[in-house]
């Protein structure tokens, strides 16, 4: 097997400053690291246990297949922030039938996020 040290995702988006803006301004994600100049300039943000990579210029949407899942310890307060912030969240926070506590928005070029709560009585928490 291959030892994983770290691990990023990258997107190219089709206008890196709206990207930037979005990301770290509206999300509020911390930044890791910069890296370039100029406008397709690298941004590194810390994302949990991962990053995300927003750099270069993308001709086209990324992958229709490509979504985010960033878990957070409260979906609420989480909705709370982000629509303060101007973040336009077109599904608020919902228990699912698996009981997951989920909210979903996009980011400026249409990728899925879905912000997600792990309740503290969900199998994904129990430990025998």
């Amino acid at each position: 097997m291959v030892h994983v040290l770290s691990s990023r995702t990258l997107l190219r988006p089709a206008d890196p400053d709206r990207s930037r803006a979005f990301y770290g301004g509206q999300l509020g994600l911390a930044i890791y690291r910069e890296f370039g100049t100029g406008p397709e300039r690298g941004t590194v943000y810390f994302l949990g246990g991962g990053f995300l990579e927003v750099s270069g210029r993308a001709e086209a949407p990324p992958a229709p297949g490509l979504r985010l899942w960033l878990q957070v310890a409260d979906a609420a307060q989480a909705y709370e922030e982000l629509t303060g912030r101007g973040v336009e969240i077109p599904r608020p926070p919902v228990r699912e039938p698996w009981g997951l506590i989920e909210m979903w928005l996009q980011d400026p070029d249409g990728v899925p996020i879905v912000v997600v709560e792990v309740p503290a009585d969900h199998p994904l928490r129990f430990r025998p």
